[in-house]
C-alpha cells in the first residue's frame, strides 16, 4: 500500500473529541485515524507534533465579486486568502453579474470559478421572486448548496443585480419585495428541502428612519445604527420565522447582529421549527464603541451594534442557537472606504482572517477547540448536507485538513492579506493560534504562511439535504 499522505504525531480535534493521532490519506481521501502505524510507503510525511490537526475549515459566506466588479476582488485571490486563512471550502453568494439565478448560470459560474479555485467550493442560488420563481427546482438539481434572499433590496430590472441603496422613484428597478413575494419563495425553496437564507433587514423602517438622521443632519457611527436599529432585524426574523412556521421552510438567518434578534431564533428552535442562524467576526469582535479607533473599515450591514450585542451573540455562539461562524468576506477598495460614513460602501475583507479571530477566541477561553471544530467544520457541513465529503475526519471524506499551531502568537497585518482588497478592521489585532498548513483533498496547499499548490479547487454539490441543527 502507498500512501499519498500521514500527518502524524498531531492532536486531532473534533467537534466531540481530542486526541492523539496519525492520519493517513489516499487518493484523496481520509483513510484511516489511527494510533498504529499502518504498513506501505508514505509518499509524504508531516510531522504535527504539538499541532492540532483539524477538519478544514469551511467558509459559508463569501462575496468574491466575480464576475462583476473584480478591481475589488476575485476569485483567484479570495481562494488563495481563503488558503492562506486555513480554509478548505468556500462557499460563493450567489449576486455576481450574472447572478447565480437559473441553471444556465449555475453551469456557467461552475467553469468559471473552477478555472481560478485554490480551494474546494460551492454555489449559493439567488431567490428572486417572480423573476426566477421556475429556476429554483432546476437550480437545486444543478446541486446548490442554498438559497438566499436579500430581503429588503430593490433589484434592477434589466440586470437583476442588488440595489444597496434603493429610494423610491428609481428607474429601472424593482422595489423591494412585500411580505406575499417573500411567503411565495419561502413556499418554492421548502420544496426543494434546501436552507432559504435570509439577509435580514426591514427596508420600510430602514427607510424611515434613515430620512429622520438625514433630516437632522446626522453623519456618526450612532447615527447609522439609528437608522438600521437592532429593530430593523428583529422585524425580519421574526417574519421570518413566522413564515417558516406556515411553510415548513428551512430558514437560516445570516450574519446576525443584534441580541434580540438571538432571543427569537433560540424559542423558534426551541418550539422545534427548523430555523437556524450564523454569525461573523466583525459581530464578535467590534462593537459601535470601537468605531471611534477603526473608523470606516468596520461599516457593515447589518451594522456592528453595541457591546452588549456582542456579548449576547458569545452566549448563543456558547450555547449552541449559533451554527456556525463564516466571514462575510466583501472586499472594497481603499478608495471605496475613504469617504463620509453614509455614503461608502459596506463591507470589508474576511475570509483570512476568519480562522485566525475564532482561534484567538479559543486561546482566550471564550469557546473550546472542540467548539472551533463545530463551528468551522462540522456543522456547516452538516447544514448544508456536505458531511458525507467535507466537515469531519471520518474515513473516505475528502482529505480536507488544517492543521494549528496554538502556541503561535502574531498580529494581523493587512500588507499580509492575500486578497486585492487589503480592507480589514482587524490590522494590528494580535492573534494566538494560528493555521500554518491547509490541505485540500490531500493537496497542501498553504504551509507556514506560504502558498504552495494553487487552482486546484473544484466544485462541490451536497450529497443530501442537510441537517437540522438546533440549540443544544
Amino acid at each position: 500500500m502507498a500512501w499519498q499522505k500521514r500527518i502524524k504525531n498531531g492532536t486531532v480535534v473534533t467537534a466531540k473529541d481530542t486526541f492523539l493521532a496519525d492520519i493517513y490519506v489516499s487518493d484523496g481521501k481520509i483513510a484511516a485515524v489511527t494510533t498504529e502505524e499502518l504498513a506501505g510507503e508514505i509518499d509524504e510525511d508531516v510531522d504535527a507534533t504539538g499541532k492540532f490537526v483539524f477538519p478544514g475549515f469551511i467558509d459559508t459566506h463569501i462575496h468574491s465579486r466575480d464576475p462583476g466588479p473584480t478591481y475589488k476582488e476575485d476569485f483567484t485571490h479570495s481562494t488563495q486568502a481563503a488558503a492562506a486563512g486555513g480554509i478548505t471550502t468556500v462557499f460563493e453568494m450567489p449576486n455576481t453579474n450574472p447572478p447565480v439565478n437559473n441553471a444556465a448560470n449555475f453551469e456557467r459560474q461552475h467553469a468559471h470559478l473552477e478555472a481560478q479555485a485554490s480551494v474546494d467550493f460551492a454555489l449559493w442560488g439567488i431567490c428572486l421572486g417572480h423573476l426566477n420563481e421556475t429556476d429554483i427546482a432546476p437550480l437545486d438539481d444543478k446541486g446548490v448548496a442554498a438559497f438566499k434572499f436579500f430581503w429588503g433590496y430593490a433589484v434592477h430590472e434589466e440586470t437583476y443585480q442588488l440595489m444597496y441603496n434603493y429610494k423610491p422613484g428609481m428607474e429601472k428597478v424593482i422595489p423591494p419585495f412585500h411580505d406575499g413575494e417573500v411567503y411565495k419563495m419561502m413556499q418554492n425553496v421548502a420544496d426543494t428541502g434546501r436552507v432559504f437564507a435570509v439577509h435580514a433587514e426591514n427596508n420600510d423602517l430602514i427607510q424611515t428612519l434613515t430620512g429622520e438622521v438625514e433630516a437632522r443632519g446626522g453623519t456618526t457611527y450612532d447615527d447609522l445604527i439609528a437608522g438600521r436599529p437592532q429593530l430593523a432585524e428583529v422585524l425580519t426574523v421574526q417574519a421570518g420565522i413566522d413564515m417558516a412556521r406556515a411553510t415548513g421552510v428551512r430558514l437560516h438567518i445570516l450574519h446576525v447582529s443584534a441580541g434580540e434578534s438571538l432571543k427569537r431564533i433560540r424559542a423558534a428552535q426551541q418550539e422545534g421549527l427548523p430555523v437556524t442562524v450564523e454569525t461573523c467576526p466583525h459581530y464578535l469582535f467590534l462593537a459601535a464603541e470601537d468605531y471611534d479607533t477603526i473608523g470606516a473599515k468596520m461599516k457593515v450591514y447589518p451594522p456592528v451594534k453595541t457591546a452588549a450585542d456582542r456579548e449576547e451573540i458569545w452566549q448563543h455562539v456558547a450555547d449552541g442557537t449559533i451554527s456556525h461562524i463564516c466571514s462575510d468576506h466583501a472586499p472594497h477598495t481603499e478608495e471605496e472606504k475613504d469617504g463620509s460614513l453614509w455614503e461608502i460602501p459596506a463591507g470589508m475583507c474576511g475570509v483570512e482572517t476568519l480562522a485566525p479571530l475564532v482561534l484567538n477566541a479559543a486561546s482566550e477561553g471564550k469557546i473550546s477547540l472542540n467548539d472551533v471544530a463545530r463551528l468551522l467544520a462540522e456543522n456547516p457541513a452538516r447544514l448544508f448536507g456536505f458531511e458525507d465529503r467535507k466537515g469531519t475526519l471520518v474515513p473516505g471524506t475528502d482529505a480536507d485538513i488544517t492543521i494549528v499551531d496554538m502556541l503561535k502568537e502574531a498580529p494581523i497585518q493587512r500588507k499580509n492579506l492575500h486578497s486585492k482588497s487589503k480592507v480589514t478592521a482587524y490590522d494590528g489585532f494580535h492573534v494566538k493560534g494560528w493555521p500554518v498548513m491547509t490541505i485540500v483533498r490531500g493537496n497542501t496547499v498553504m504551509q507556514d504562511g506560504e502558498l504552495k499548490e494553487t487552482g486546484t479547487g473544484e466544485l462541490v454539490t451536497p450529497g443530501n439535504k442537510g441537517a437540522k441543527i438546533y440549540g443544544t
